[in-house]
């Protein structure tokens, strides 16, 4: 079997690139162009046209469940999609956004010092442990792959990607676990509730240099990190936008920036006067030592009082605390216009697709701007219009424009569902890093790629295939190769405590695979929500009929790694 896949491997993924590319731009789909098929009434913008109804019984089509799925789980499985189609839309919303967070428990204080933390003498796992992002990596795959709150982990997903800290700099996986739990905490909060965590958060602050950042006349005065990406990328951007996310332009037909240097100054000297919180027993001080569980605490006498002009003229008084002052910077920026297209857009990219149209970007932003209720920032109000928009739903959309590449830990752990996996979460964790994502080690506040990366040869943009070349393709192919061929799995590392390696479950593939037409039938009902082009299923059948019916786990093993590696399923639809 191995032999088999590796000479399919050898042919095939030499296509998987321009594959990948062409079904980027809508040649990958089921040969239509420009429309889709639903179970949710009529629809507008780039997705084009939609009809269709579910089947008996079901409030949702298996496949516009199946793709509701895609894009608010981490992958469907049998079970989810067929709870979607009885409960509805909304319920099965409902319900996640009832759900409590999975979350990141058991991650204890470890001294800074990793000649402290793990003296001479210690286990040589010790820095791994507990100075790198690796057990906290290998949690977030058992979490996606297991956790019930599947919405609240891909939320947290997203925002980990647009409000970043890395263990590039903040190697302790206690500290990154508290500033993750805290993004699923706040996922379905209130954005302004979320401003104000993460602005206060000992990670942040560590991150982009708010902790200890002093008044001026200490040190050459206030440093200018956050006070930059807290507007840069955290909710405004640089230009001012439309609510439809376009920007506007001046009499000279230019980009309106959002901020000045004037600006960018004046909210580091807001910043000003935080320090680490204190640790257990010890009283608040300046320049506490690291300790990132709790919020950053304000030490007074470093806090920057005169007064400062923010955005849009709104000023803070002179002669104010470190805490009030932070709370009008934070509802200045809150309340700025760009919040909910800039925000907004960079949401439903993660979660749908990557170059939705301005149409779909203005109702969003709409509701930020008012979930119905009159208030601004209601994040469920927000993901609900992202997943329950005419754009995001159908049967299927075949828009030229429409789509995304599935990011690396996206593509491990939607295959990993689809295939009943169990994991320690060790083999995703090192596959996805393999991938060129590193989860919560981004390089740079930029995260892992720019929300406006272009894809070569059009006018689209297309953000991960800044993880997506030559090498990263084949990288690809060769994972589901090794995975499907692994007769007893992937073995523990048995450096890791409580290992036990990650093993899949063909055995619902094996049965379909006696007859070639019925396999392939469910790898598109289940991996392409019906949507395979007619070239591939012929490609699967043959490739399926070339193994004797008397060896069904190979010809399962054979389709399922000519699913996984065609550009049709990285890039989802």
């Amino acid at each position: 079997m191995p032999g088999t896949i590796s000479r399919l491997n050898c042919q095939f993924v030499c296509v998987v690139l321009v594959a990948t590319l062409a079904a980027c731009s809508g040649g990958g789909s089921s040969g239509s162009s420009g429309s889709s098929s639903s179970s949710s009434g009529s629809s507008s913008g780039s997705g084009g046209s939609s009809s269709g109804s579910s089947s008996s019984g079901s409030l949702v089509s298996s496949a516009d469940a199946t793709r509701f799925l895609e894009q608010s789980s981490f992958g469907p499985t049998p079970t989810e999609v067929a709870k979607v189609q009885q409960q509805g839309f909304t319920a099965y919303l409902a319900q996640q956004f009832a759900q409590a967070a999975t979350g990141y428990p058991g991650y204890s204080y470890m001294d800074p010092n990793g000649n402290i933390g793990c003296p001479s003498g210690s286990a040589t796992t010790c820095r791994r442990d507990n100075y790198s992002m690796f057990l906290l990596q290998a949690q977030f795959f058992r979490n996606a792959l297991n956790g019930s709150d599947q919405l609240r982990q891909r939320v947290g997903l997203a925002l980990s990607q647009i409000l970043v800290t890395s263990g590039v700099k903040i190697y302790q996986p206690y500290a990154m676990a508290a500033y993750q739990q805290l993004l699923l905490d706040d996922a379905f909060a209130n954005y302004r509730t979320l401003l104000n965590d993460v602005t206060l958060s000992p990670a942040m602050g560590h991150y982009l240099d708010m902790v200890n950042n002093n008044k001026a006349g200490h040190s050459g005065g206030a440093n200018e990190n956050y006070a930059r990406e807290v507007m840069q990328l955290f909710s405004i951007g640089v230009v001012q936008l439309n609510t439809d996310g376009t920007p506007q332009l001046d009499a000279k037909q230019q980009p309106i920036p959002t901020y000045t240097q004037t600006t960018v100054e004046n909210f580091a000297n807001v910043f000003t006067g935080w320090t680490y919180p204190p640790m257990p027993g010890a009283s608040p001080k300046w320049t506490d030592p690291s300790y990132f569980l709790g919020q950053m605490v304000p030490i007074e006498a470093h806090h920057d009082t005169t007064a400062k002009v923010l955005l849009s003229g709104i000023q803070v008084p002179a002669g104010g605390t470190a805490e009030a002052d932070l709370k009008i910077a934070l509802d200045n920026i809150f309340n700025h216009p760009n919040v909910g297209p800039f925000i907004g857009k960079q949401l439903i990219q993660h979660l749908v697709t990557s170059n939705p149209s301005p149409a779909y970007v203005q109702r969003v932003a709409a509701v930020f701007a008012n979930n119905g209720q009159g208030v601004r920032g209601d994040m469920q109000a927000v993901i609900q219009q992202i997943l329950l928009d005419p754009e995001a739903r159908g049967d299927a959309n075949t828009g030229a424009a429409y789509g995304k590449l599935r990011e690396p830990a996206l593509f491990i752990a939607g295959m990993l569902r689809s295939l009943g996996a169990s994991s320690d979460g060790v083999y995703p964790l090192r596959q996805s890093a393999n991938l060129e994502q590193s989860v919560f080690d981004a390089a740079s506040v930029f995260s892992f790629y720019p929300p406006n990366y272009p894809l070569t040869g059009t006018a689209l943009v297309g953000p991960p295939f800044a993880l997506y070349d030559a090498t990263s393709s084949l990288n690809r192919a060769n994972m589901v190769n090794t995975l499907l061929s692994a007769v007893n799995g992937i073995a523990p590392d048995t450096s890791v405590a409580g290992a036990t390696g990650t093993q899949l479950n063909l055995a619902p593939w094996q049965t379909a695979a006696a007859d070639a037409a019925t396999l392939v039938n469910v790898v598109n009902q289940q991996l392409f929500h019906g949507a395979m082009s007619s070239d591939m299923q012929n490609l699967l059948t043959q490739s399926v009929n070339a193994i004797p019916s008397s060896d069904p786990l190979n010809r399962a093993r054979v389709a399922l790694y000519l699913a996984f590696s065609s550009g049709q399923f990285q890039v989802e639809q």
